[in-house]
């Protein structure tokens, strides 16, 4: 699939937020299947950027706090990371199908040693069908990442856009995984 990656300055943080925009060749429910936030999920077997993820707890079915690490990247330049958010998930009656995340602190997810603790501002994924094309899906998505640490603002300037574009490569074999 073809992705287009865009960013600008966050009003959020002192770093970028991240547009990216493809279209899959498959439908809302199977890139929906491959990229939904639950425990056991299939993202941790396709996703190279996230290692394991948890639910800390369950608020509502539709709404919860997760616990997202990462492996180390950029060559172990960025180390591994640790993410704790709120997650909601959404069906709106189109079709569309919504997870958006925000950081949050939680008694049950304190920091661990040997990750740094990264924070997730406003960010989400959109399963958005194609009308008249029930095996294509428009995905769109948004990050603004705060990896923590000491990073230098260049060195995550030049991982989230390659990052985004692996994301959808990634995400395109999945799909076309599930379907086989």
């Amino acid at each position: 699939s073809e992705v287009s990656v865009s960013w600008r300055p966050s009003v959020e943080f002192a770093g970028n937020v991240y547009r990216g925009v493809g279209v899959l060749p498959a439908s809302p429910q199977d890139v929906w299947e491959c990229i939904k936030p639950v425990a056991g999920g299939r993202r941790t077997k396709w996703d190279q950027t996230v290692k394991d993820f948890e639910v800390i707890e369950a608020i509502s079915d539709a709404v919860s706090v997760c616990r997202t690490t990462t492996p180390s990247a950029f060559m172990r330049v960025i180390s591994p990371r640790e993410f704790v958010d709120v997650v909601l998930m959404k069906q709106y009656e189109d079709g569309t199908m919504l997870s958006a995340a925000t950081n949050v602190e939680h008694p049950l997810c304190p920091p661990r040693p040997n990750f740094v603790r990264g924070f997730n501002y406003p960010c989400g994924c959109f399963c958005i069908p194609l009308p008249g094309e029930p095996d294509r899906t428009q995905l769109l998505t948004f990050f603004q990442t705060d990896l923590g640490g000491y990073l230098p603002q260049t060195v995550v300037d030049s991982f989230f856009p390659a990052s985004i574009t692996g994301f959808y490569s990634n995400l395109t074999k999945a799909v076309k995984a599930l379907k086989a």
